[in-house]
C-alpha cells in the first residue's frame, strides 16, 4: 500500500515518517515533492573504477542556477532530510523535470526502513539544462512494509550533501576476483 497525501502529512506529524523540514505545500496526493539541495558532486577522473573510491569535486549552485552537461553524471543531494522506521521510501524524478530532458534517480529510487538523512540524486541531463537550488526535482512515495522489519545502518546513514558512491566497499577482496584483460 502506498500513502496517501493527506496520511503523508498525519505520519510526518506524529513522527512515523520524518521529512525536514517538513512543508505541507509540498504534499501531493500519494507523494511528497523534495527539492535540489546546494551541493553538486563530480568526478574527476575519466575512469570510475568501482573497485577503489574515486575523486570528486564540489561545485556549489549559486541563486543563478548552474548549467549540467550531457554526457556528465552529476551527484546532487535533496534539501530535506527523508526517512522512516516505519515505511519503505521511493524517491523518482518529477515528470515536469523529465519533461526538462533531466533524469534523476535512473537506477536507486528505493530507500531503506532506517535510512534518515539527505538523498543523493544521480543527475544527467539529455542537453545542457540549467538546474537552481531548492527547485522542486523528485517526489518521495512510502509505501508500507509487511513482515519483520530491520532498520538500515549502512555506509549511507545520515548523509548531507551528495555521497560519492561507496561500491568498492562492497567487493571482494581483489585476490578472488576474475582477472580482466584491459
Amino acid at each position: 500500500m502506498i500513502l496517501t497525501g493527506p496520511e503523508i502529512t498525519a505520519a510526518a506529524l506524529d513522527g512515523r515518517l520524518r521529512i525536514d523540514p517538513f512543508d505541507p505545500e509540498q504534499v501531493n496526493p500519494n507523494s511528497y515533492n523534495v527539492r535540489l539541495g546546494r551541493q553538486l558532486a563530480v568526478y574527476t577522473t575519466p575512469v570510475i573504477d568501482a573497485h577503489r573510491p574515486n575523486p570528486t569535486t564540489t561545485v556549489t549552485i549559486g541563486e543563478g542556477g548552474y548549467v549540467l552537461q550531457p554526457n556528465e553524471l552529476y551527484l546532487g543531494h535533496t534539501f530535506e532530510h527523508v526517512g522512516s522506521d516505519h515505511f519503505v521510501p521511493l524517491l523518482f524524478g518529477r515528470s515536469s523535470v523529465g519533461r526538462l530532458g533531466l533524469f534523476v534517480e535512473i537506477t536507486a529510487p528505493i530507500g531503506d526502513i532506517g535510512f534518515y538523512g539527505q538523498w543523493t540524486l544521480q543527475l544527467s541531463p539529455v542537453r545542457p539544462l540549467r538546474v537552481y537550488p531548492d527547485m522542486e526535482i523528485g517526489q518521495v512515495m512510502f509505501f508500507v512494509a509487511t513482515g519483520p522489519v530491520e532498520l538500515y545502518t549502512g555506509k549511507y546513514q545520515g548523509s548531507t550533501g551528495p555521497q560519492p558512491s561507496r561500491a568498492w566497499q562492497d567487493l571482494r577482496p581483489a585476490a578472488t576476483m576474475p582477472v580482466v584483460a584491459s
